[in-house]
């Protein structure tokens, strides 16, 4: 009599362990959001949308009186979409979550109660290492929304702004070349029988790319320049358009210069915005034409450039008119506002639906990346190399 075969193998028959679901319990948050204080800082981290969101999924929200004005946003918004409203600075940063846009001053750390979560801008390049000693000593968990990761890999809220920062490139220089504001009296615009505004834009990222559609969109004759011949075939191809590209060839860009009536910097390092446009190339430039210097906030990419501030925005070097503003989105705080909100907002109830933020840190790498402090201590190397800090790799710490 033959032997029955078994539709299993042997080793499928051998007992296995039992893998366990990780139980996610939902979890409550109390989220305080304090007026910001950094100079022309007008923008806040959740629109009153944001806010009904939250209070509607049961969790709270505490926001300083004042917070949402320079958006545009009136405290009774706040509180008819549920938030608590309230004077006492203090309090709302006592609460156990605290939101911000621009990083905590050492004044606003001290008031941060020990053990509590901080989520806001790093802005690695304007801290000191007093900052990051004063988080320790707090044992504070922190996380840095400019290194927070999608599931694609890019960075939503450098991408969110940066969007912002290259539309309003386009527009601050059609103001710049009106008669109301000194320019040249010339009009943005494809007019039947006149040529069209040259633009020469330096860097072919998100900046690049939307100051390129915004440009292209009102009529503007475009010429991108960027060292990487993939930035530049993936521009066009998000453009859906052929247009004019050039890799950094000091002749092809001189020439475009001299012709251009706008002139964009939006090229990024990895330190610092490596000097594209020299003063030389500056000083063949038009009489009366604009550079906007979106790379300023890194030092800026053409040599003639000075930081100014959103009060006294313009100064003219050998007959060009240079806006050198860093935190161009913070101009339109109320959209910047709504776009900072749109990122925050998803992420806050993930890390109340994983049962609190060490849960969501496991489940979620991309959110991960934006940590860079972990019960007090530092865990982001980068920083650490540039501080001469110890740190700890996070998935020591958190499994």
């Amino acid at each position: 009599m033959s032997k029955a075969l078994s539709p299993f193998t042997k080793a499928q028959l051998l007992p296995q362990e039992e893998t366990l679901e990780i139980l996610k319990q939902k979890g409550d948050l109390f989220i305080g959001i304090p007026k910001e204080t950094a100079l022309q800082e007008k923008r806040v981290c959740l629109a009153p949308d944001a806010v009904s969101a939250l209070v509607s999924n049961g969790h709270r929200v505490m926001l300083e009186s004042g917070a949402g004005k320079g958006a545009n946003f009136k405290d009774k918004d706040y509180s008819e979409a549920g938030a608590e409203i309230t004077k006492d600075t203090a309090k709302v940063f006592s609460c156990p979550i605290i939101l911000k846009v621009e990083p905590p001053t050492l004044e606003e750390i001290k008031l941060i109660n020990p053990q509590a979560i901080l989520i806001s801008a790093l802005q690695l390049k304007t801290q000191s290492k007093s900052y990051f000693q004063a988080l320790a000593a707090k044992r504070v968990t922190a996380l840095a929304f400019e290194f927070i990761r999608d599931e694609d890999g890019s960075y939503p809220a450098i991408r969110q702004l940066s969007e912002i920062a290259g539309n309003a490139s386009i527009l601050i220089a059609a103001e710049l070349l009106s008669n109301v504001n000194n320019g040249n009296g010339l009009m943005f615009g494809n007019i039947s029988g006149v040529p069209p505004t040259e633009v020469v834009i330096i860097g072919a990222g998100t900046v690049g790319e939307f100051a390129a559609r915004s440009a292209i969109g009102i009529g503007a004759n475009v010429r991108v320049f960027d060292s990487s011949i993939t930035k530049l075939s993936n521009l066009q191809a998000k453009l859906g358009r052929t247009i004019y590209t050039s890799t950094m060839q000091p002749k092809n860009l001189l020439k475009a210069l001299k012709r251009c009536d706008v002139a964009i910097g939006a090229v990024r390092g990895k330190n610092r915005s490596p000097i594209l446009v020299s003063e030389s190339m500056i000083e063949s430039m038009k009489p009366g034409s604009v550079i906007i210097d979106v790379s300023i906030d890194m030092g800026g990419c053409f040599e003639t450039s000075e930081i100014t501030t959103h009060n006294h925005p313009t100064f003219e070097k050998h007959g060009v008119i240079h806006y050198c503003v860093p935190n161009i989105p913070a101009r339109y705080s109320r959209t910047a506002s709504v776009s900072i909100s749109n990122i925050f907002t998803p992420y806050l109830l993930e890390i109340a639906e994983n049962g609190g933020l060490e849960n969501a840190l496991r489940f979620d790498r991309g959110l991960k990346n934006g940590l860079y402090f972990y019960h007090g201590i530092l865990t982001n190397k980068s920083v650490a190399n540039w501080f001469d800090l110890d740190y700890r790799d996070v998935n020591l710490l958190i499994f």
